[in-house]
């Protein structure tokens, strides 16, 4: 159970939808109603992650249940990132090649999805843009923190992908996915570096070993 559990928060990390409720065809996100500062600084925000090509950082993940695991995430826009995670734990998730593939070594296990269906396919696009097909549904600038929450514009029912950054310098700290279930997954980073070269190795999708 233990196990189970530890690999829906490694894919809720991820994933929007979970077991996604059916959503209303006609269904539109509502935009929040966003004055010409917040306005502003969502401008700003969306310019620095177009800027961030490469990153490497720690992370701690904090499950919907409360457990909490850490590792090392890699990002190499566009279109790979790889979250190692730290022993005990089995887990290993690499985006490459249009797909996420989730590994648990225990049980030999390997779970694959189209990256274009997860939160990671915003943050990984060769053009972000926080319009369009993705609306910005929430803003709270507060206490030096930035909170920028999305929905997928067509069917926000699937979930909320919140982006956190610090406002002074402002930098990318992480994010929170809540599901269709309204359960909850923080993503939180910290010893981040930017730029430079890291090895396409790292990006190498898992495959069973049976």
């Amino acid at each position: 159970m233990i196990k189970k559990n530890v690999m829906k928060a490694a894919l809720a990390c991820v994933l929007l939808t979970g077991a996604a409720l059916p959503s209303v065809s006609w269904a539109q996100a509502v935009p929040a109603q966003l004055r010409p500062t917040d306005q502003g600084w969502i401008a700003r925000i969306q310019d620095q992650l177009g800027e961030i090509v490469t990153l490497q950082a720690r992370f701690q993940q904090t499950a919907p249940d409360g457990k909490v695991t850490t590792g090392i995430a890699f990002l190499d826009r566009p279109g790979r990132m790889r979250f190692a995670y730290d022993k005990p734990s089995p887990l290993l998730l690499v985006a490459n090649d249009g797909k996420v593939v989730f590994q648990d070594k225990s049980i030999d296990q390997v779970t694959a999805m189209p990256l274009n269906q997860t939160p990671l396919g915003l943050l990984l696009r060769p053009d972000l843009k926080l319009s369009g097909d993705v609306t910005v549904s929430g803003f709270i600038h507060q206490n030096g923190q930035i909170h920028l929450q999305l929905q997928k514009t067509s069917s926000p029912g699937e979930g909320t992908l919140t982006l956190q950054f610090s406002e002074t310098p402002l930098a990318f700290q992480g994010w929170t996915v809540v599901d269709a279930q309204g359960r909850m997954t923080r993503i939180a980073l910290s010893d981040i570096h930017t730029g430079g070269t890291l090895s396409q190795s790292l990006f190498k999708l898992p495959k069973a070993e049976n």
